[in-house]
């Protein structure tokens, strides 16, 4: 039969594997279809090895590569991605960076938070030009032609072939006035044989990470090109005349010109190819249509490490939440959520005479030279299994003489580890199925706590290559929709039918394609009903009408060449960089009555922000880099005391109002609240100001005195006017406390030529009102600038030395983290700032909507058992509040956690915390705060409350900021 058979080929970075697969027998359950398969250590030029596997597959299922019977040939590969974590010179390009942004964006520059010498091998030219949306859709400033010519001119000049254009709010731009229309000006300009990555096609909104993600999208061009053309003559050489494809993170598959434009969506395939194969093997259908499907747990278990993902029921991997790090450089594009731990056949066990440990330090690919089963001198993993009857690896008589106390303490030890990681991924409390894959699957004891089945599915030890054979195509629209006047069923519609056409034009069976994920996220603090939407469409890759070969188009003539390098030769340069700092016998810059910040400092209050935001505020991120970036530009960061000031010495007070989501796109410029400040000291009668003010040390307001600071030339007063985050402007303590000022006059300005003064209001109440109006109306985000203030004031009806709060929080959290101590983290925390720890324990639940442009949820915590600690160890010396056995935490937030219940089994209740006093929910694993953005279920947390300040615990405060405020 003509056209049956589809290859696939999963390189990896110590096997590489091959799969043929019969498209007509995939319903017979003993083999799925699998013809022949072959595994082999991965050759030292990838090429020659996907070449053998090919060749052998071919052989072995006795299938002629020239009979027109090969429908495809899809191949996954982690070479781009080592590219870029090795820093190999000889495959990464000089990249020019345009964005499409004025006036905003220019106060962190691209590359602000790439390492030195990744910035070092591609930075060659940045510019940042007219262009870029609002939330809404709306044009900041239309594309000026005459600008974008200017650059092309100089990129010419430079000899520049790759180019990455960022647009703020691309992913909105559904017409292609933006990105898209400058891309057409720069081709005409420049020719045909130049490399634009358009970020919109990369990655979705948030601005630094999608920068980051389209640059090194731009600097593996032309290397992607030169291994795609390599693979192509391979299939040449082989007599193949099928199409080529390549694995993408999601799952699906791209073909071979397409993964040349975007290779970055290769980089993380392997594990979803795992899990795609896995589920195939086992005959799992999707059921996207069935509100009761659960998901399903992937654990693929290897030589070093063990990867576990969660199958969604639509067939689909789940996919990282936020941002992911490559290199070291912070990303926002489409990856599975895997959990990788240091637990494989090869993983090194010690016995002591306290305890026996398993990993995560593993002997690799050495497994057999050096475990004892093959005559070498290492205790593994894979020892310990044959000693507990596994047959036919190695010899079982050298490991006879191991006691049976350490095999059942190391199985023990191993049966922990795989529990806990199969909780921290599992998508509800109810006992899950679990498919097991992997050539270390022997590991996997018959039961685990928590898992109801496991399945083993024939030829599990090459579902990476059977994932890659059995890829589907999709398409999928991320964007953001303003609801306001649209109904929400006609929007999805529309969005539906352009995924499924998305999805078919790019190769799949228009009858088999379907909707596979719809996602709908409020944006908080907009008053416009704005929606991000995402919705992916998913079909069987089609059978063309004939045969299609493959070809990737010439891009850089003077890379045409083929000629892959070796992966294991490794080019760093500059990669070790300065060595690190020892963060406890680090000790901050006193001068005179000021503290002189390094960029440590500011490392140390960006994490304490953090955990005093409560939940809320904002991610301090953005500001941390663009504070950093000061210091970088040889400016000066000072915070002084309030006793070395005057009393009636003048504060400048300034900080961001707004939607987080638009700060994260637009990077509003720290000029805005320079601007801001001007016309309010112009309204008042001020010349000078003595320091700065930020209203809210929680979040990212948290961190706007110290870029005032910088900018201003003037110090930051060490302290804020609430001591946390709160969700409205009137809750500034000043404002609670009826003072004169304490909020106007206020100026609001939007970055782009717009400043507002609000001079006189009927109450505090209405400040809110009328600013969160005008900011909606300046694109949801603008920089505030509130009434100037006395020193006196700030310092008797604010809160003193937060700053300093936040430093000593964030230095706590990052000696833990750095001396691996996270279990001292709540200990180390409350030894500088007075409170108590809550909870230690598991989200086994987490509820959220949207009220009047403000998110209000819950999340339940669970306590952990002994058996599920990874450590058991005692190390912590915080005794939880929770003392009986079952008990639970309940903790409602409104952006900013409110309260936390002890609930227990018989359903009663007790309060043992409640705003104003402060109540942060941290990551176990990290140390770090978690917004409530950040909540899901299976995260391990830890909850410690501290102590509001007095101000807020008299009639006046509890009115306003106590459990009254939120009702």
């Amino acid at each position: 039969m003509s056209g049956r058979y589809r290859i696939g080929v999963d390189v990896g970075g110590t096997n590489t594997d091959a799969v043929i697969i019969d498209i007509t027998k995939t319903s017979d359950p003993l083999t799925r279809g699998v013809v022949a398969t072959f595994k082999h250590e991965t050759t030292v030029n990838v090429t020659d090895g996907i070449e053998a596997a090919v060749s052998t597959v071919l052989a072995n299922a006795n299938v002629d590569p020239r009979g027109g019977g090969v429908l495809s040939l899809t191949v996954g590969t982690t070479h781009f991605i080592n590219a870029v974590v090795q820093a190999d010179a000889r495959r990464l390009s000089k990249v020019a960076v345009i964005r499409l942004a004025a006036p905003y964006t220019t106060d962190l520059p691209p590359f602000a938070d790439f390492p030195p010498h990744l910035e070092s091998l591609m930075n060659s030219h940045i510019a940042i030009i007219k262009g870029g949306l609002q939330i809404n859709g709306s044009a900041i400033n239309e594309i000026d032609e005459a600008e974008v010519i200017e650059q092309a001119n100089q990129i010419k000049a430079k000899g520049l072939k790759d180019i990455a254009l960022i647009g703020v709010f691309s992913p909105l731009d559904i017409s292609g006035r933006n990105e898209y229309l400058v891309r057409d000006i720069l081709l005409r300009e420049l020719g045909q044989d130049v490399n634009i990555v358009c970020s919109r096609d990369v990655a979705q909104v948030g601005f630094i990470e999608r920068e980051n993600a389209s640059i090194l999208n731009a600097s593996i061009g032309a290397f992607a090109q030169r291994t795609i053309r390599g693979f192509e003559n391979a299939m040449k050489r082989l007599g193949l005349d099928c199409p080529l494809y390549l694995t993408q993170n999601d799952g699906t598959l791209t073909s071979a010109a397409d993964a040349v434009k975007l290779p970055i969506r290769t980089f993380s395939s392997g594990s979803t190819n795992s899990m795609r194969g896995a589920s195939f093997l086992a005959g799992i259908k999707r059921k996207e249509h069935d509100r009761t499907a659960t998901s399903t747990i992937v654990v693929d278990v290897g030589g070093t490490t063990t990867d576990v993902g969660v199958l969604l029921p639509s067939g689909f991997p789940r996919q990282a939440a936020a941002f992911i790090e490559v290199a070291g450089v912070r990303t926002n594009f489409s990856m599975p959520d895997i959990n990788s731990i240091g637990l494989g056949g090869g993983s090194r066990v010690k016995v002591t005479t306290e305890r026996v440990t398993v990993g995560p330090d593993s002997v690799g690919h050495y497994l057999t030279r050096d475990a004892i089963v093959f005559g070498g001198g290492i205790l593994t993993a894979t020892d310990i299994c044959v000693r507990s009857g596994t047959t036919g690896i190695g010899d079982a008589t050298k490991v006879g003489d191991l006691t049976e106390e350490t095999v059942s303490q190391a199985k023990m030890v191993i049966k922990r580890i795989l529990e806990n990681v199969v909780d921290r991924m599992k998508t509800s409390s109810e006992d899950c199925t679990l498919l097991l894959v992997g050539g270390g699957s022997i590991l996997v004891p018959p039961a685990l706590k928590g898992v109801k089945e496991i399945i083993l599915p024939p030829f599990h030890d090459v579902a990476n290559a059977v994932g890659a054979a059995i890829a589907s195509v999709s398409g999928t629209i991320d964007t953001i929709e303003v609801l306001q006047g649209q109904k929400l069923p006609q929007v999805l519609d529309r969005l539906k039918s352009q995924a499924i056409d998305k999805a078919v034009a790019a190769g799949a069976e228009p009858g088999t394609t379907s909707i596979a994920q719809i996602d709908v996220l409020p944006v908080q603090y907009v008053t416009n009903q704005a929606a991000r939407i995402i919705v992916r469409a998913v079909g069987k890759l089609g059978v063309p009408n004939e045969p299609l070969v493959s070809k990737v188009a010439v891009v850089h003539e003077e890379h045409a060449q083929e000629g892959i390098e070796p992966v294991q030769q490794i080019v760093l340069e500059g990669a070790d960089g300065a060595p690190g700092i020892d963060y406890q016998a680090y000790k901050p810059k006193i001068v005179g009555s000021e503290w002189i910040l390094s960029e440590t400092d500011l490392f140390f209050i960006q994490e304490g922000c953090g955990v005093l935001g409560t939940g809320g505020g904002g991610s301090p991120y953005p500001a941390f880099l663009r504070a950093r970036q000061i210091l970088r530009e040889g400016k000066s960061i000072r915070i002084v005391d309030h006793s070395a000031l005057a009393d009636d010495a003048s504060l400048v007070r300034g900080g961001y109002m707004g939607s987080p989501s638009v700060l994260s796109e637009r990077l509003d410029p720290s000029a805005a609240i320079l601007q801001a400040g001007t016309e309010l000291a112009k309204f008042c009668g001020i010349t000078s100001y003595a320091a700065t003010l930020c209203d809210e040390i929680g979040g990212s307001n948290g961190m706007q005195s110290l870029i005032m600071s910088g900018l201003y030339g003037i110090p930051a007063f060490d302290g804020d006017l609430m001591g946390r985050a709160y969700p409205k402007l009137n809750q500034v303590l000043p404002a609670v406390y009826d003072r004169p000022n304490a909020l106007i006059p206020a100026a609001l300005c939007d970055g782009d030529g717009n400043i507002l003064l609000l001079t006189k209001v009927k109450n505090e109440h209405m400040v809110e009102t009328l600013m969160r109006t005008a900011t909606t109306e300046m694109g949801s985000a603008a920089a505030l600038c509130t009434s100037p203030m006395a020193v006196r004031d700030a310092r008797d009806y604010g809160v003193p030395r937060t700053q300093s709060q936040a430093w000593r929080i964030g230095r706590a959290i990052a000696i833990c983290r750095q001396t691996n101590n996270m279990m001292a983290i709540p200990d180390a925390i409350l030894e500088v700032q007075n409170g108590i720890c809550l909870f230690i324990g598991k989200i086994v639940s987490c509820t959220r909507e949207v009220r009047a442009g403000f998110t209000w949820g819950e999340i339940r915590i669970t306590q952990l058992l002994e058996e599920e600690l990874e450590d058991p160890r005692p190390v912590a010396t915080v005794t939880p509040v929770a003392t009986y056995s079952g008990d639970q935490m309940v903790i409602p937030f409104q952006n900013e956690n409110l309260c936390a219940y002890i609930e227990r089994v018989d359903g009663f209740r007790k309060l043992v915390a409640i705003v104003p006093d402060l109540i942060s929910v941290l990551d176990s694993q990290s140390g770090s705060n978690l917004g409530s953005q950040d909540y899901s279920y299976g995260l391990r947390v830890t909850v410690i409350a501290m102590a509001g300040s007095p101000l807020w615990h008299s009639e006046a405060g509890l009115r306003n900021g106590g459990p009254a405020a939120f009702g």
